[in-house]
């Protein structure tokens, strides 16, 4: 019986896909390239050719992170007529990584590197900075859309970013419910304060024929 050889290519953003299935399911640091290269379908030798070391590969998953924000802001606001609507499904797309209180985890374990090395840190930085204007260009357009009141938009989109870190954590702490759930009903209370109310206009009552002159 024939065995399926492993490809020898693969796109380095399906490597780093599955170089983050990986980290969801052990964490960065018990990774290694041979894990990977078993989720990817490659040699290892591959990987250490293409990448290195597991530091640089590493690397590449945290340099794809701020690249990709634009396309999934894109992406939300495609799906959804109202900007409104488009910065709640923004917050829900983070729930991705909490799948499970033990991805988070694993998720979180990769926070640890990117806060004590540099080369991590100016990349979580851009990835950071990339997150919050995306959240403040779609307050500005709830804004213009007559949906949220006039605010701080550079502190509101911060409070978002802010509120979607720690509403997971907490999610995983209590776990109660789902995490998209979670993460709904706290960027509700959030943002209730600054929705604009819609006030229905009353009907215009017809007269009545009998006063008709």
């Amino acid at each position: 019986m024939k065995t399926m050889s492993r490809r020898r290519t693969l796109p380095d953003e399906q490597v780093i896909a599955a170089t983050a299935r990986v980290i969801g399911r052990i964490g960065p640091a018990r990774l290694t390239l041979a894990d990977v290269a078993k989720e990817a379908g490659l040699a290892p030798a591959t990987l250490l050719q293409r990448f290195g070391t597991k530091r640089g590969l590493l690397l590449e998953v945290a340099r794809a992170a701020p690249a990709g924000v634009a396309d999934c802001f894109a992406q939300v606001r495609a799906a959804n007529r109202s900007p409104l609507g488009a910065i709640f499904s923004a917050v829900q797309m983070t729930a991705q990584v909490a799948e499970t209180p033990e991805v988070l985890a694993n998720s979180l374990a990769f926070l640890q590197i990117d806060l004590t090395d540099p080369d991590f840190h100016r990349l979580a930085l851009e990835n950071f900075l990339a997150t919050e204007a995306g959240y403040r260009t779609l307050i500005d357009e709830a804004i213009a859309a007559g949906e949220l009141i006039r605010c701080d938009t550079a502190r509101l989109a911060r409070a978002i970013g802010a509120l979607a870190s720690g509403s997971m954590l907490a999610w995983a702490i209590r776990r109660e419910g789902s995490v998209a759930t979670w993460l709904r009903r706290d960027l509700e209370t959030l943002l209730k304060p600054l929705r604009v109310l819609k006030i229905a206009r009353p009907r215009r009552v017809k007269a009545a024929a009998s006063n008709r002159g």
